[in-house]
């Protein structure tokens, strides 16, 4: 059986900087079950699919529950086990139930903090090849520093899901 479902696009949405949460201006991306979990091992159907397509640097946890965002690095996750309600972009932002077979993908200084989750929601995160994963807080400094780092971070050359011919490829531009 395919990890993946046919015919499936993702969910974009833009958020804003809202001077703290500086965002992209690349859409944050989310494919709703998008991913066959349904086995006994659901983490590892993830963290196969996403090394297929080149993200790696993987970890096995949940989303933290404060507002953070990462400025040197966009940011794939995938839910293994369970759901979770997630507001991205920042207080100002959206908030999202996810759950399992669920991927969203945030481009770097994407917001994000988990609001609730069952006891076994599961996430893996992975990350595109380059810099790694610093977390950051949203203070007036870090805003500053962040709007130079994050036109910096390289493009991902595949999505996470559906490799060089996902949503991620295909909407993710520059200038």
């Amino acid at each position: 059986m395919p990890a993946v479902r046919e015919k499936i696009e993702p969910l974009a949405i833009v958020f804003d900087d809202d001077g703290l949460v500086p965002n992209n201006p690349m859409p944050f991306l989310v494919y709703k079950g998008a991913v066959a979990v349904d086995n006994a091992q659901p983490e590892e159907t993830i963290e196969k699919l996403f090394g297929r397509n080149g993200w790696g640097d993987m970890w096995r946890n949940g989303v933290y529950d404060y507002l953070h965002y990462h400025s040197t690095v966009h940011e794939a996750l995938g839910v293994a086990r369970g759901h979770a309600r997630v507001r991205f972009g920042g207080d100002g932002g959206r908030e999202l139930e996810i759950s399992a077979g669920d991927v969203a993908i945030l481009p770097a200084g994407t917001g994000h903090q988990c609001l609730s989750a069952s006891r076994d929601f599961c996430v893996i995160g992975a990350y595109p090849p380059g810099a790694k994963m610093q977390i950051t807080r949203p203070t007036p400094e870090n805003h500053a520093r962040a709007l130079k780092t994050i036109p910096r971070v390289e493009l991902p050359k595949t999505d996470p899901v559906l490799g060089e011919h996902g949503g991620l490829v295909k909407s993710w531009k520059r200038g």
